[in-house]
């Protein structure tokens, strides 16, 4: 496997060091999270969805919370006794998960639903207005220029 040294370019950044790590561990995939699997799509120019299937868990027992550009969704199943059900054959996950993801700056999230064993976690990305671009107009010059101080009599 090729490792890439980002020592270099610390010198000369600053403030970029969260991104180096996260280039860092793209390239360990042994500590990639596999359980529940998701989708992530794009339903409109700033919009956005996460899909997550979250088979045999309630909405009481997952829970999502966002904190500077992460968004966490955790899953712990509530403790069944053991002398409700006997299992022969146990192919549905019970254990507990917590599945991070990184926000981009602006990205909000605007609702979370769960069906069919799906978790829908909708995102929009609203950038505030001062930060949009603008287009500023060019205006024509006159032959005469502007006089600036007041004439005097």
């Amino acid at each position: 496997m090729r490792h890439v040294d980002f020592s270099p370019l610390y010198r000369s950044t600053v403030g970029f060091d969260r991104l180096f790590t996260m280039l860092d561990s793209l390239g360990q995939p042994d500590q990639a999270q596999t359980y529940p699997p998701y989708n992530i799509e794009r339903t409109g120019e700033n919009a956005y969805r996460i899909t997550m299937a979250v088979a045999g868990f309630d909405e009481s027992e997952l829970s999502i919370e966002a904190r500077e550009h992460a968004l966490t969704v955790k899953g712990e199943k509530a403790e069944e006794s053991a002398e409700e059900s006997q299992f022969l054959y146990r192919g549905i996950a019970k254990r507990a998960f917590e599945r991070r993801f990184q926000l981009a700056d602006h990205v909000e999230i605007r609702s979370a639903s769960l069906k069919n064993g799906l978790l829908h976690i909708d995102l929009v990305r609203e950038i505030p207005e001062a930060m949009k671009p603008r287009k500023i107009e060019i205006a024509a010059g006159s032959a005469q220029p502007k006089q600036i101080e007041a004439q005097s009599a």
